[in-house]
Formats: C-alpha cells, sequence, structure tokens
C-alpha cells in the first residue's frame, strides 16, 4: 500500500475556528443550534467543504480529484460536521447511524440495540478502557457505557461535537465512564496498548485508508484486545465502470463528508493487513428484517413502529426534507440563517436518496460488521 500522507494537526487552530463559528450554540439544540453561528466563518466552512465536490460528477471523476480529497480527509471531514452536525440531531438524533429494524420496533429502541449488539459480539464488559473511534455526539458511546459498564474514550477531530458529547454525558450523569478528546484517527496520540477494546461505528469511513486506520487502532490496542467495527462498504456488486453505480457511490461520499469509500473485499483485506486476526465479519443490511435499513429514508410512514416514530420519521422522508430545507432557505434569504445550510441540508437530502438506491439495488451497506483480534504476541 502506498503511504498516506498525513494532514499536520493544529489544534489551537480548530479550536479558534470552532470559537468564531458556533460560539455558545453548543448549548442549545435544533433550529437554534443552526440559527446561531458566525455567517462569515460557516461560509468560509462551508467554501472549504465543497470545494472539493462543486462542478465535479461521476463522469469527470478522476484518480487525482479523488486523491485531492484523500490528502484534505481531515479538514473535508472536520467542516462537514461543522455544518451537518445539527441538522443531524434534528432529524436522527444523538447516535448517527444506521441500524436494523425488528417487527414493531422503535426507531430509538433499534438505534439502542444495534450498538447494543456490537458491544455484546466483542465481549464488552463491566471496567475495560475502551477507545471509541469517531465518536460524533456521544451517543453510542454513552449507550454502550451504560450497556456494559465499560469507561470509554471518545476521539473525534471536530470540537463542536466533542463539546456536545461532554455536554450530554455531564447531564446523564456520565461523566466519570465517559471523556471525549481531540484528535486524527489516522495519527493517534495515545500510547501503544493502551486499550482493552476499540470500537468504531459508521465513522471510520471518513479515513483516507482504512488499512491505516486500522493500523492506528491496532497500535492503541493491548495484546489480546478486540475491534469491532460497523463499516460503510460499497459491495463486491458495485462496479465502477458503471455510471449509475459511480452515481450512488458519490452521492454518498459528497452528501456524507467521505473522501474515499471502498467495497467489501477492500475492507477485509485492510484489517487482515493491519495485522488483526479476523473473528467474525458479516453484512448485517443482507439479513432478512421486517423493515430495511434505509426505510426512514425511504419514507414508507406505514413501517413505523408507533405514532412517536412517523413525527420521528416524517422529518426525514422526502416532503419533510423539502419542507424543512425550504424553510431554511428562506431564512437563509432573509439573513438569519447563515449562509450555505440550505446547500449543506440539500446535499444531505441527495446523499439520503443515494443511500436508498444503494441499499435497494445491494449495491452499498452501512453495517459491514467486523470483530477481529490483536494477536497476544
Amino acid at each position: 500500500m502506498a503511504p498516506i500522507a498525513l494532514e499536520a494537526e493544529d489544534h489551537n487552530r480548530d479550536a479558534a475556528f470552532h470559537k468564531a463559528l458556533h460560539g455558545k450554540s453548543a448549548e442549545t439544540t435544533g433550529f437554534r443550534s443552526m440559527m446561531n453561528k458566525d455567517h462569515d466563518a460557516h461560509k468560509v466552512a462551508s467554501e472549504e467543504y465543497f470545494k472539493h465536490w462543486d462542478n465535479k460528477s461521476a463522469g469527470t471523476e478522476t484518480a487525482e480529484i479523488r486523491e485531492a480529497r484523500k490528502a484534505e480527509y481531515a479538514t473535508l471531514t472536520r467542516h462537514y460536521y461543522n455544518l451537518a452536525t445539527d441538522i443531524y440531531e434534528y432529524g436522527w438524533g444523538g447516535s448517527f447511524h444506521f441500524c436494523r429494524f425488528a417487527y414493531g420496533e422503535g426507531f430509538h429502541q433499534a438505534i439502542a440495540r444495534h450498538e447494543h449488539y456490537l458491544a455484546h459480539m466483542m465481549g464488552l464488559r463491566d471496567g475495560m478502557k475502551v477507545l471509541d473511534v469517531g465518536c460524533g455526539v456521544g451517543g453510542p458511546a454513552r449507550e454502550i457505557a451504560k450497556f456494559a459498564g465499560v469507561n470509554i474514550v471518545g476521539l473525534n477531530n471536530n470540537d463542536y461535537q466533542i463539546e456536545r458529547a461532554g455536554m450530554y454525558a455531564a447531564k446523564e450523569g456520565l461523566s466519570q465512564q465517559l471523556s471525549f478528546t481531540k484528535g486524527d484517527f489516522m495519527q493517534m496520540s495515545f500510547p501503544s496498548n493502551s486499550f482493552d477494546a476499540v470500537y468504531a461505528i459508521e465513522a471510520t469511513v471518513h479515513a483516507p485508508s482504512l488499512e491505516g486506520v486500522y493500523s492506528q487502532i491496532y497500535r492503541v490496542l493491548k495484546p489480546g484486545g478486540v475491534f469491532g467495527v460497523y463499516e460503510w462498504l460499497m459491495t463486491d456488486r458495485y462496479n465502477n465502470e458503471n455510471p449509475h453505480h459511480r452515481e450512488i457511490r458519490l452521492g454518498i461520499e459528497q452528501g456524507d463528508g467521505i473522501s474515499n469509500m471502498v467495497r467489501v473485499s477492500e475492507g477485509l483485506e485492510a484489517i487482515k493487513a493491519a495485522g488483526f486476526e479476523l473473528e467474525m465479519h458479516e453484512d448485517l443490511a443482507d439479513r432478512a428484517d421486517a423493515r430495511p435499513w434505509y426505510y426512514p429514508l425511504d419514507g414508507d410512514l406505514r413501517m413505523a413502529g408507533s405514532i412517536g416514530d412517523v413525527l420521528t420519521i416524517a422529518r426525514m422522508t422526502r416532503l419533510g426534507r423539502f419542507l424543512a430545507h425550504n424553510v431554511v432557505g428562506g431564512l437563509e434569504r432573509i439573513g438569519l440563517a447563515p449562509r450555505g445550510t440550505k446547500k449543506t441540508a440539500d446535499s444531505l437530502a441527495h446523499a439520503a436518496d443515494c443511500l436508498v438506491a444503494g441499499g435497494k439495488d445491494k449495491l452499498f451497506t452501512p453495517m459491514y460488521l467486523m470483530v477481529a483480534r490483536k494477536p497476544e504476541a
């Protein structure tokens, strides 16, 4: 594997930009958080993110364009979550991931079960020191800490999400079990052999190289330690020579801050190349569940598990997205919402359509489960 050029970290720069952009908006939620951004800083974040995608299409994409995105993976991901975090929380809640759905199961119940299942498959238990790679605003960390009794360190390269994660942990009385730290998962600052277990839930897809991030995880795990991941991957049905397939992949990447998504076979090669002994792997999206993982985005409200779910899912349907985005667009036009808010929302909406298309055609999975172990010696 050719070495990946890593971005130099500058935590002081990032903290200053976080303060300028977000101010005290981390203390609020939903539309209030979206509205309380500094407009000039938001414009910078939007321009820095969308420069990787504007005037580029599946038909004109080149290897050089993809390499340019990979070279700026950390900045791309950081600005993506500067722009998208509030929208995610408004539409999805505090756990930014998909899940399986059993018959009659509520949305948030299913989200929690998906987290519990990963903890169960990894064998997490009381007192373990665990690393959450790409922890978001800490929803999975809070749930797994309560479920398994473990102590979790959340790693994140976005200051805004770290601030929100700490706030939520304190609110739930979990500050003794949870801590959150700033860092790039391609160049972790933790000493080698630091953690009993490491997990990642739909986060390492942001890496420019899966082998690179898996190698870092391998290094910080203690000998005999376990790594569990729900990985976003194109399935091996994906054909990069097929224009429709490329459009789906590029739409997912643009709308979800991804520099370089690869196929299942490449993911399996990467985890083995990092040194892990792969104990099990399965595409959970391939299971015959009562409702598909993408149903909230597809918008079939008949599949909702409860009246409360109808209200939750309604925000994610095409109609719900259309109404919300046009409200945001109107606020942006009169100067109440920062410029670039609607463009971000529209990009997320296009990604949602591509995720559904990728799921229906079985070209994409957001839940390829791999459980692997670092050898004892």
